[in-house]
């Protein structure tokens, strides 16, 4: 059993929707970060840097922070969603990696210049736009190339969806990127994703282009 400490955001839903993906049995704790609870003794216990999500497993007795490590640790006790050729698991490994420093730092950066503090700078809200038309743009090639970042369907494409499903803060236009929206509607039709998608609690329908 493992214990989800998380909140609906797009590194929260990453675990959930790895959870329900792979079927592990799991209970939740949400965790309000617009009241502070991240900061709370008993959860800075198993997350040290206040971030949400983390995970405590009961049977290995073991906490958790981090979602790219939490995605890892469940890839492994579950035995799924890591590809067994060395290629493709390097490939869901980069692209991982690609998801913790880039694409959710610029697009969290984007989310608050433009979504939530217009034209504070000017500066700031060109400079992460571009970026995340840059970031959207390297997406879109390696999806021409491939079904799945990973060839086939893995922790990588779960790590990048939940910030792709906040497009609507990311002033982009989904004519650009034909590859990236077939992902994402794909994507967005998993079961165990449209599950995960309101943990701890529903929020709203995945968002899908028109």
């Amino acid at each position: 059993m493992i214990d989800l400490y998380t909140w609906p955001t797009p590194n929260g839903r990453k675990v959930s929707i790895m959870l329900e993906e792979t079927g592990i049995p799991y209970s939740v704790q949400a965790i309000d970060i617009t009241q502070g609870q991240q900061f709370e003794p008993n959860f800075l216990a198993i997350s040290p840097n206040n971030k949400i999500p983390a995970i405590f497993d009961q049977d290995a007795g073991m906490g958790l922070m981090e979602s790219g490590a939490i995605l890892l640790y469940l890839a492994e006790i579950s035995g799924t969603l890591m590809p067994e050729n060395a290629q493709d698991r390097w490939q869901a490994m980069q692209w991982l990696m690609m998801q913790i420093g880039s694409v959710g730092p610029m697009l969290g950066q984007t989310h608050h210049f433009h979504r939530f503090n217009p034209g504070k700078s000017d500066y700031a809200e060109q400079r992460y736009l571009s970026e995340t038309a840059r970031i959207y743009q390297v997406l879109d090639r390696r999806l021409n190339e491939a079904e799945f970042l990973a060839n086939s369907y893995s922790i990588a494409d779960i790590a990048v969806w939940p910030w792709i499903s906040r497009y609507e803060w990311q002033g982009i236009e989904w004519a650009e990127y034909p590859n990236l929206l077939r992902w994402y509607r794909q994507i967005a039709k998993r079961p165990g994703v449209q599950r995960g998608y309101n943990v701890p609690h529903f929020t709203t329908e995945i968002p899908i282009p028109d």
